[in-house]
């Protein structure tokens, strides 16, 4: 039978009595198995390490190309805009404006004259810009505020309310989520022509404005974290559903409808499509139309694209100050809500 010592503190880097190894007869034996298990546990450890700084800067590099793959387009695009068409192609790897100019910006503004358009490799094309951008404003106002109104009774309906068969009827409301907007393009078409909407911004607003299945599921999940305690009181001070909704729900959750409607107004802002089919008069012709038809209209052969690059560059100022003041906002609230 072999004896069992403990070794004296003085012999140990521990402490503790109770945390001191066991040492046998075999003595040198049970020290070389403490010594390899002391290295394999360093050895581990430096592997754990030198893991973590791989993954590092391998998460670094990953990081590194996502932000380069998406700012150099817009990077790209002020380049173009702040450059001269003529030069532009004959230096056309340059990462810097190629004769600096602001030419680009005149003409889209309607600044510039014609022969001055020209001179700088302009196409002679105009565009009316300030007009298309307040049809935009007021489209995607129109828009915003409907939507965002409608969806969240509708979203107070399917998160607080109970009712039967809410949950079932929240199903299948959800499977619009499913269905691409392009299948029910010409069906809304046909509706609007046949209500004499075609070239009036109620008619571009009109099969958006009042409801969004992705708006009502966002804001379903903010109104069901809502304390039930504090409407069951309102409703014992009398409060009905409508005065429970807008004085006290909705409030509870306006962070959220805010973030919903700035995203949804981001959304319509960049909407191309339908405002081109319904809106093709001058006077309810949104920017991005206009953007479009400026690009289409080449008089010298070649689109004016400095000038293109400068009115899509001026037409995002209204979005990049949205996200600039309101952009941790909107994260926080998509983060909150699991949305993807």
């Amino acid at each position: 039978m072999s004896n069992l010592t403990r070794l004296r503190p003085e012999d140990t880097d521990s402490s503790s009595a109770e945390d001191l190894p066991l040492v046998t007869d075999e003595g040198p034996r049970s020290t070389s198995r403490g010594s390899r298990a002391a290295a394999r546990a360093a050895a581990s450890d430096e592997g754990f390490r030198t893991s973590s700084r791989r993954s590092r800067i391998f998460g670094g590099i990953a990081l590194g190309v996502v932000v380069v793959g998406t700012l150099f387009p817009f990077w790209w695009m002020i380049r173009t805009a702040f450059s001269t068409n003529n030069a532009m192609f004959s230096d056309p790897l340059s990462l810097l404006p190629v004769e600096f100019t602001l030419g680009a910006f005149e003409r889209v503004l309607g600044i510039a004259s014609t022969s001055d358009a020209l001179a700088e490799g302009g196409s002679g094309a105009d565009i009316n810009f300030g007009l298309y951008l307040l049809n935009s404003v007021i489209v995607c106002v129109l828009i915003t505020v409907g939507q965002v109104a409608f969806s969240s009774a509708a979203a107070y309906a399917f998160g607080v309310l109970r009712w039967r068969g809410r949950d079932t009827v929240f199903a299948i409301f959800l499977v619009a989520l499913l269905v691409p907007g392009i299948f029910t393009l010409l069906p809304n078409f046909i509706l609007v022509k046949e209500l004499g909407l075609l070239n009036t911004f109620i008619g571009i607003a009109l099969p958006s404005i009042f409801m969004s299945p992705f708006v009502v599921f966002f804001l379903r999940q903010f109104f069901l974290g809502v304390n039930r305690s504090i409407l069951e009181a309102a409703v014992i001070d009398g409060a009905g559903t409508w005065r429970i909704f807008y004085r006290i729900a909705a409030p509870l959750v306006a962070p959220q409808i805010v973030t919903i409607a700035i995203l949804q107004f981001i959304f319509y802002w960049n909407d191309y499509l339908w405002p081109l089919l319904v809106g093709q008069s001058e006077d309810t012709k949104l920017l991005t139309v206009g953007l479009g038809i400026f690009k289409s209209q080449t008089p010298q052969g070649s689109p004016d694209w400095a000038g293109l690059m400068a009115g899509a560059l001026l037409a995002a100022v209204p979005i990049f100050i949205l996200v600039v003041i309101f952009g941790r906002r909107i994260v926080g609230s998509i983060q909150s809500s699991g949305v993807k």
